[in-house]
């Protein structure tokens, strides 16, 4: 039913705004019209003449979704609870329990509470599995359960909930919660400060610049700003971030659209907080859009020292534009540029290759800039760091262990069996490492390689043709031999294994400030950072 209204569909209410609002579709007046009469015509008899009952809705959601998926991943039609998760992602605020909750088919767990909020105060800790909201099973909810949990501030919801096989009760006291911008900064040394920045929402800026005169307050002559795992956010913020360190009247962003008012440059519009003061910028594969703005403007311009993985590569800029019915479309309207002319966006979503997915660029496609001082830098997508550390290669694996939640579900395990732990000392073992390879095991963790699927392919073609009888053999050969080599591919990814485990557990036992102030003591890219600081002619020589 849903293949019948997923190709060359388009939708009467997105088009309709894209139309007024953009004067660039009027020549294509007579199409556009032409569309939406096909479609609605379509739609109507679907919805008249189905052989089954249809869900009118339904079919619109997948029509609009599957319409979307040509363009990016980044466009995006947003329904009412959408817009209100964009609201709280900008502004920082909401009302609820104070935890980050996955909501899963017939129960919501509860992934990280934050400390001495609601969820915290009762007593729910990270790994719980809640049931019942009320007097409503989780099981039985059809919508999104998590709205179970929002209320009015001062508003009582008791749960329910599953904790190491044993069932508990809590009642839990909603209220107002802050997402702060910036969760954590402190000193390193006596002569370094470091701040960890982990969003650019409304406060972002502001966030950050207190932390910092708080710190050089404390005696902080050189700075380390922590954009790892930062996903982006507001563009005026990471503006104003970069102002911080460097004068009125910078260039920082360049946007590029085929539509001419999208075309801007942003400039610094502020006095800058510190122009001297040593600064050192930690990235990693997950650093996107504004994070990228910032750290490439900053490179730049010869400002700061990066160091880390090469960022993610997001350099599409997205605008909302309001639909009815309280809903939005999310639609890219142009592509990021740093001060130097490199183009930030890494795939290609409108040259796809044959399988439809996008390309990066290749490496010796890449295009040469300069700094300010005349330094080498390039395109490609993403930033690529001065001092790189760690780079951990985005693999098969690597992906099937993160989404398979079994890191989170083995410190969740950890936790329960180790009542207390020395965090200042705490490293795991070889042991632990064969612990959780067992874990995995129990637990029925597979993933499938793309060469399986080949494989896979091919031999399902030989049984067609008949030629099963002669390949079987070395296809279970062949097959075996992958399923040996997924094992040591495991072993091949310890050190990021480990690594994914420590944070998680550590978190369980500091909450999050205590992972921040573990990696101060034991982060390489932090150590590293402040051995750059620590010598005025190391760091200067990165800049040259």
């Amino acid at each position: 039913m849903k293949n019948i209204v997923k190709k060359n569909i388009v939708i009467p209410i997105i088009l309709s705004a894209i139309f007024i609002s953009t004067t660039a579709f009027k020549n294509d007046f007579f199409e556009i019209a032409k569309q939406i009469e096909i479609f609605t015509t379509l739609y109507k008899e679907i919805n008249m003449n189905y052989v089954d009952e249809t869900n009118p809705a339904d079919l619109m959601d997948t029509a609009i979704k599957s319409m979307l998926d040509d363009l990016d991943p980044y466009t995006r039609f947003m329904n009412e609870q959408d817009v209100e998760a964009a609201r709280i992602n900008n502004t920082g605020d909401y009302t609820g329990i104070g935890a980050r909750v996955k909501t899963q088919k017939d129960k919501l767990i509860i992934i990280e509470p934050y400390k001495d909020y609601p969820a915290d105060k009762a007593g729910l800790k990270a790994g719980d599995e809640i049931i019942k909201v009320g007097d409503i099973m989780v099981s039985d909810y059809k919508e999104d359960s998590g709205n179970l949990l929002k209320g009015a501030s001062g508003s009582t919801v008791n749960v329910t909930f599953k904790r190491n096989n044993n069932t508990k009760t809590a009642t839990i006291e909603r209220a107002e919660v802050e997402i702060k911008a910036v969760p954590h900064y402190s000193m390193v040394d006596t002569k370094t400060g470091y701040v960890v920045l982990s969003k650019f929402n409304r406060k972002a800026s502001a966030e950050t610049s207190y932390a910092i005169r708080d710190l050089k307050a404390q005696g902080a002559e050189r700075l380390i700003l922590d954009l790892r795992g930062n996903p982006g956010g507001l563009l005026n913020e990471a503006v104003n971030i970069v102002n911080l360190f460097v004068p009125k009247g910078q260039l920082v962003v360049t946007t590029k659209s085929k539509v001419k008012k999208y075309n801007k440059q942003y400039f610094t519009s502020r006095e800058p907080l510190d122009t001297d003061i040593p600064l050192v910028v930690l990235i990693d594969e997950s650093s996107a859009s504004a994070s990228e703005i910032v750290s490439g403007t900053l490179q730049d311009l010869d400002r700061a020292v990066i160091v880390g993985a090469r960022s993610f590569g997001k350099g599409l800029v997205q605008r909302p534009k309001q639909l009815t019915y309280g809903t939005q479309v999310k639609i890219t309207i142009s592509r990021y540029y740093t001060p130097s002319g490199r183009c930030i966006q890494s795939l290609d979503y409108w040259n796809r290759n044959e399988n439809g997915e996008a390309v990066r660029v290749k490496q010796e496609n890449y295009n040469e800039f300069k700094t300010k001082n005349g330094r080498k830098v390039f395109d490609g997508g993403g930033i690529f760091p001065d001092v790189t550390i760690n780079k951990v290669k985005n693999t098969t694996i690597t992906k099937a262990i993160l989404n398979s939640d079994l890191i989170f579900d083995f410190a969740t395990d950890y936790y329960y069996k180790n009542p207390s732990l020395d965090i200042d000392n705490f490293k795991l073992t070889d042991t632990d490492f064969k612990d959780f390879k067992t874990f995995l095991e129990n637990n029925n963790f597979t993933f499938t390689t793309d060469t399986e699927k080949a494989l896979y392919k091919a031999y399902e073609t030989s049984i067609k043709e008949n030629l099963n009888n002669d390949i079987k053999a070395d296809y279970d050969a062949l097959i075996s031999g992958l399923r040996n080599s997924k094992k040591q591919a495991i072993d091949a990814h310890k050190d990021f294994i480990l690594k994914s485990l420590t944070e998680e557990i550590v978190k369980r036992y500091a909450y999050r400030e205590g992972l921040y102030e573990y990696y101060k003591a034991n982060d390489a890219h932090i150590k590293k950072s402040t051995q750059i600081l620590g010598n005025t002619m190391t760091y200067m020589d990165y800049l040259r």
